[in-house]
């Protein structure tokens, strides 16, 4: 049986071929040839499906001169004008196929990816709804409800789609690797663990299973596990560049930064040189001390990708390990010109400017992160600290204090506020910071002396010290 479906399908496959050879023959000497409007909406689709928009228009002109009421080639049309981006025309041939065939499965898809290229994911969930008992197969409505729900930032029932989707076609690709998607947006990492192990129980040789568990592992930072389920994926399609990627990237989370420049490498056998890849490659090289070798690939990514603002930042970083941090300057600004609203951007800024010397500027720089909403309490301790240096104590007490509103248990702030209190004279007040600071985290007592070496000598701190350890 299966044998006969082959041969059959081998034989559709090769009428087809005839069909568009005479089709682009037509179109070429001129001679009329005629097709019945099933060849026709083969080859519209076909020119749609490779994105040829040119001679889909042609086969779509042949086809409503010569069957102005099939209903299927209108559709194509409104496809057709959709991706010229006439979508209000495209809407209104969709309405008048509706007068005619209201229960068209093709009519309700093109409309809801239509008002989905649109932004109107609303309309656009409805007729895919409308869609559901019209499919033959069913599993494609549920991805593009699960890719739409998606668009709508709504994850949970994005996820509930796609797992029917995967319940009715187990091999639906797209449904497996968006669920990964799902999963981390909705964060249940865990659930994804599980859900993508029993898939390869039923489903071993699936190496997007395989692919989607080292992500999952990944997420929950098991990394090793991860370089395992990677290894699985490649093992089943070794030219699966996107394994060679995130298997380099959980290498590098282990600190095994050489096999992760190595197997970052590999991708370039089976993909174009990605400007991202020569990033991480990059990053790694830094992470190793050999800056030299860093500059090289943050500058191969810039060439490939000039907006690339991390690389640009690194390529600054770099030239600063190097003594080179008057040169390295100019490329953070670059980073900041392209990502004017990354905190970490202006954060390692302010740390070069107060290096050079530069210090409003510096704390112009440390101002711009705090307004951004950096989520790290240390930029508060920086900016205090650079205050502190430049002579402005009232400044960085109220500095500090502002951070405490923000970060009220970390123990660094209520240390730090201490030591510029017993300098403003204000005792009684600094040892109750202090206090407060032994209480929440005595093991950081210690930051005192770093910052403020003269404080050992300070017995009333010492014996309060001594309290807290006993």
């Amino acid at each position: 049986m299966s044998q006969f479906n082959d041969d059959a399908e081998g034989q559709s496959d090769k009428e087809f071929e005839k069909n568009l050879k005479r089709f682009e023959d037509m179109l070429t000497d001129g001679q009329p040839q005629f097709f019945d409007a099933d060849d026709i909406e083969e080859i519209i689709d076909y020119y749609l499906q490779w994105l040829n928009y040119e001679l889909a228009k042609k086969a779509i002109d042949y086809g409503l001169e010569r069957f102005p009421y099939s209903a299927i080639i209108k559709i194509r049309y409104a496809q057709y004008l959709s991706s010229q981006h006439y979508t209000h025309e495209a809407l209104t041939i969709l309405n008048e196929v509706e007068q005619i065939e209201h229960n068209n499965f093709d009519l309700y898809m093109a409309r809801g990816y239509i008002y989905s290229q649109m932004g109107l994911g609303e309309q656009a969930i409805e007729n895919f709804k409308n869609a559901i008992p019209l499919a033959e197969y069913k599993d494609e409505v549920y991805v593009a409800l699960g890719i739409e729900f998606l668009n709508e930032d709504k994850p949970n029932d994005a996820l509930y789609y796609l797992k029917k989707a995967i319940k009715l076609n187990s091999k639906n690709e797209v449904a497996l690797n968006e669920l990964s998607l799902c999963f981390d947006l909705t964060g249940k990492s865990e659930e994804a663990v599980t859900f993508f192990q029993e898939y390869i129980d039923n489903h071993p040789y699936s190496y997007y299973a395989w692919f989607n568990l080292g992500l999952s592992y990944g997420r929950v930072g098991l990394y090793e596990k991860a370089v395992e389920a990677y290894d699985y994926a490649l093992a089943i399609n070794e030219s699966f560049s996107s394994a060679y990627f995130n298997k380099a990237n959980a290498l590098a989370q282990l600190g095994l930064y050489l096999e992760a420049i190595e197997v970052y490498k590999e991708t370039f056998k089976y993909e174009d040189h990605d400007p991202t890849t020569y990033y991480y490659i990059g990053e790694c090289f830094e992470n190793l001390n050999r800056f030299e070798e860093a500059l090289v690939n943050y500058n191969k990514c810039v060439k490939l990708d000039p907006a690339n603002g991390d690389a640009w930042l690194g390529i600054g970083v770099v030239l600063d390990a190097l003594n080179r941090l008057t040169e390295g300057i100019h490329y953070i600004k670059k980073a900041i010109e392209i990502n004017p609203n990354d905190a970490e951007y202006w954060y390692v800024f302010a740390e070069v400017q107060q290096k050079l010397g530069f210090q409003e500027e510096a704390a112009m720089a440390y101002q711009r992160v705090i307004e951004l909403d950096y989520d790290d309490f240390d930029v508060w301790l920086d900016y205090s600290k650079l205050l502190h240096e430049s002579g402005y104590i009232k400044e960085a007490v109220e500095t500090l204090s502002e951070g405490i509103k923000h970060f009220p248990q970390v123990a660094e702030m209520y240390y730090r506020m201490g030591i510029m209190l017993l300098e403003k004279q204000s005792r009684k007040e600094s040892l109750e910071f202090f206090e407060k600071a032994l209480s929440l985290d005595f093991s950081k007592h210690e930051m005192i002396f770093d910052y403020a070496p003269v404080l050992q000598q300070d017995k009333e701190l010492l014996n309060l010290i001594a309290n807290y350890k006993k």
